[in-house]
């Protein structure tokens, strides 16, 4: 076997991209990682609110019910790969984890970079010829690879590992090229749409808002058929054009026809308090403070900038007396803070995405290999492929898992 046909050569050096590069370097192979940016891990710094939510602590088939696109296609790679390797693998890098709310998982020093900072310099340690350079097109030859051509120059290779993400922030260098190269071969590529994303509300209510963050209130989101298809306790925020933050991003991942559907984000922010309890508590700020303006007593209840939206929501004067609201007046306001309600009219655009679905059809893929079942020697992970997640660290465990099998598979394929 030549040496051209021994080498592997990864395009990206993002999680699954530089997993796959580490795991086929330390099986021996001479691998060489071809990344456009300055940078490996340019995307894996914003992650986790730039904290590196790495992975969750939870069982494989507890990763794959948090799959709703094509989960089947990771069991092989999530069950060879699950999270307590993974916590393991990082560990043993050097980086300590901690497990926080939801068994998210996180570095302790609640830096991305130094997630980033161990695989660079593992990546180093175990050879991996690192190269800033764009790839343009996978060269093949009888069907079978035969190198990259990128935009500095040509590489020999006998296996290739195309992990370039999808098309979310794409200033970190996530362009959807590695659709075109795809796609060049003959891979079929489903459009991609956002997941895990900002909501738009139109109207002035939420820009009036704009930066107020909401803790422990509960968001449900119900279809145009009014069926509750997401119902969780968190944080979310306020933003110039609408709905964001944890909360709302999570929400967003089951909310995936907005062409045909229409969908009403619904905020308790009193969730620890039912309806009787919370009248009661109306009654007694009412009635404890009888000569102030309603708006007034409203700040023992919610944040200011809330105040003007719930005092017209609940159609009551701001400057209204206390003592002055009725008993109508109040079901009204107890309603409203149980159930503050916002038409979305669609997602932000795609480029704001945590993360994408949709990209290379998964059944042209071997799930236990991610190797092309069209091209010899072409191998696919990350967010490349049409799988994505819930947030909690689901899509970094992702590219964990498929950025690994691609790179064994690589390696035993010259075997």
């Amino acid at each position: 076997m030549t040496q051209k046909e021994k080498r592997i050569i990864v395009i990206g050096g993002g999680a699954a991209g530089m997993l796959a590069a580490l795991t086929a370097a330390r099986m021996g192979a001479s691998v060489t990682l071809l990344e456009r940016n300055q940078k490996v891990g340019r995307k894996l710094y914003i992650t986790g609110k730039g904290r590196c939510n790495l992975t969750n602590d939870c069982t494989p088939a507890e990763v794959l019910s948090n799959v709703p696109r094509n989960g089947k296609f990771l069991t092989s790679a999530v069950t060879r790969f699950p999270p307590a390797e993974v916590k393991a693998f990082f560990t043993d890098l050097g980086v300590p984890l901690k497990t926080e709310r939801g068994n998210r998982v996180f570095p302790v020093s609640d830096k991305a970079a130094d997630v980033v900072d161990a695989l660079f310099f593992a990546l180093r340690r175990s050879g991996v010829d690192l190269i800033q350079d764009r790839a343009r097109e996978i060269l093949t030859d009888h069907g079978a690879v035969s190198g990259v051509k990128g935009e500095r120059g040509s590489y020999a290779g006998g296996a290739v590992i195309l992990a370039t993400g999808g098309a979310s922030y794409p200033l970190t260098g996530s362009t959807g090229d590695g659709y075109t190269m795809a796609a060049a071969l003959g891979h079929t590529i489903l459009p991609p749409k956002a997941s895990l994303i900002p909501l738009v509300v139109e109207g002035e209510e939420c820009p009036s808002m704009q930066g107020l963050s909401l803790r422990n209130v509960v968001v449900k989101v119900k279809n145009k058929k009014g069926k509750v298809i997401f119902r969780e306790q968190g944080e979310m925020l306020f933003t110039h054009f609408g709905l964001s933050g944890p909360l709302i991003l999570s929400a967003s991942a089951h909310m995936r026809d907005f062409e045909k559907d229409q969908y009403t984000v619904i905020i308790d922010l009193k969730p620890a308090l039912d309806e009787v309890a919370l009248d009661d508590r109306l009654v007694r700020e009412l009635t404890g403070q009888p000569n102030r303006a309603f708006h007034n007593v409203l700040e023992t209840l919610a944040p200011r900038l809330l105040i003007p939206v719930l005092a017209k929501r609940a159609d009551i004067p701001s400057n209204l007396p206390a003592n002055a609201v009725t008993k109508v007046q109040r079901r009204r306001l107890l309603e409203t803070l149980k159930g503050l309600s916002f038409p979305v009219a669609g997602p932000r655009p795609v480029e704001d995405a945590i993360v994408t679905s949709g990209g290379v059809k998964v059944s042209e893929v071997d799930p236990k290999t991610m190797g092309s079942k069209l091209v010899q020697g072409l191998y696919l992970a990350g967010e490349l492929l049409d799988v994505d997640a819930y947030t909690g660290g689901f899509n970094l465990q992702i590219a964990w898992c498929t950025g690994r099998a691609a790179g064994q598979a690589a390696v035993e394929g010259f075997q």
